[in-house]
């Protein structure tokens, strides 16, 4: 359903009254009344009158509601009206001879708009309930103008989401090129990500919705790059252990970066960009950088997009190394020649890691890979 088919089905508004009444007389009597303005609908009983509100709920505007019926009377079918929330969007006027303390009471608690007397006054039904139905559809409308305004902000917020991850894509793919790589380093990094976290336990109590931010903020991992110097970030050979220094501060240079975009600091997915711009390098054991976090310190997001790098570096043909096969690299990985891992991360790895690959031949894997067995 479109937006504005959506917006439609919410302001129609329902054109039928419902006179529920076991008198055929008295049916005919209030029917009269309001047949040139209204369709009209007739029940002979509280059961009857149930049964056509459950098919023609959105159709009916009010009902006409008589106290003493067979099967079911007025104050039971007012009762199983308000146990199926009914009665918050739907005026009821009781109509009966009827009326001493006990029965007002008790219709008034349940929701009833108005009690009307018999022998019904033409003019004042008229007028009493045209009344109420005029209130009602004037909050119909408010409530539809302000529908109508939530659904255009969600729209805006939507597209302004789409644009800026399109803009953080951008800029970190910028950033691969500047150091030789395709730029399909940062798209599968989001992809390692999210099937790490959707696929094994270590996404285990995080939402869909929290996945998604994390893959996002996981595509702007290496962004402090764009402040490494090119002969250093392009450097074919072994670094120096003064290169290495300088390569290192892309970390805190990626998370001072991000705090400085206005923009980005409104981003829902800014926390985890920056917890993980800033210490995707970290190891398990504190041997990692730049702060030395070690175990649970290491927040998960932070721990994933460390291995999901690890792996996609070993895998991939880099300007200062020829690919690993893909056994090759879960060996080094396990061996901890890559640095330390958490035993549930690693464990998590190896069991997602066949269908890791499916991302590099781009033969089988599709976005149905992401989900949970």
């Amino acid at each position: 359903m479109s937006k504005d088919e959506l917006v439609e089905t919410y302001i129609r508004d329902p054109d039928t009254i419902l006179i529920v009444d076991d008198n055929e007389i008295n049916r005919c009597v209030l029917s009269n009344i309001f047949e040139t303005s209204l369709k009209v609908e007739e029940a002979e009983n509280g059961r009857v009158g149930l049964d056509a509100l459950l098919d023609h709920k959105d159709r009916i505007c009010a009902v006409l509601l008589d106290v003493v019926m067979p099967e079911m009377d007025g104050i039971t079918m007012l009762k199983n009206m308000k146990e199926l929330g009914m009665l918050k969007d739907l005026p009821v006027f009781l109509i009966t001879t009827e009326i001493d303390a006990k029965t007002t009471h008790e219709a008034y608690e349940l929701g009833v708009i108005d009690i009307i007397q018999k022998p019904v006054v033409t003019y004042m039904v008229e007028k009493r309930v045209n009344y109420i139905l005029e209130l009602f559809a004037a909050r119909r409308k408010l409530s539809s103008e302000l529908f109508k305004k939530q659904q255009e902000m969600l729209e805006q917020s939507r597209h302004i989401a789409e644009l800026s991850s399109g803009m953080v894509e951008s800029l970190s793919v910028a950033i691969e090129f500047r150091s030789g790589e395709s730029g399909e380093h940062v798209s599968r990094i989001r992809d390692i990500t999210k099937i790490l976290l959707k696929k094994t336990a270590m996404g285990d109590g995080i939402s869909d919705e929290e996945i998604e931010l994390i893959s996002l903020g996981a595509v702007m991992h290496d962004v402090g790059k764009i402040g490494i110097p090119d002969e250093i970030l392009n450097k074919p050979g072994r670094l120096t252990k003064e290169e290495f220094e300088v390569m290192k501060t892309h970390t805190t240079l990626g998370a001072e970066l991000l705090k400085s975009i206005p923009q980005m600091r409104e981003n829902e997915a800014f926390d985890y960009a920056y917890d993980i711009a800033l210490h995707h390098h970290e190891r398990w054991d504190g041997r990692g950088y730049p702060e030395g976090l070690k175990g649970d310190e290491i927040s998960v997001e932070a721990q994933i997009v460390s291995i999901a790098d690890v792996y996609d570096a070993l895998v991939s043909k880099r300007v200062y190394k020829d690919a690993f096969s893909y056994d090759e690299a879960v060996r080094m990985i396990k061996d901890g020649e890559c640095g330390a891992f958490s035993p549930k991360l690693l464990s998590c790895f190896l069991k997602a890691e066949p269908l890791l690959r499916k991302i590099y031949t781009g033969k089988s894997y599709s976005r149905r890979d992401e989900k949970k067995d």
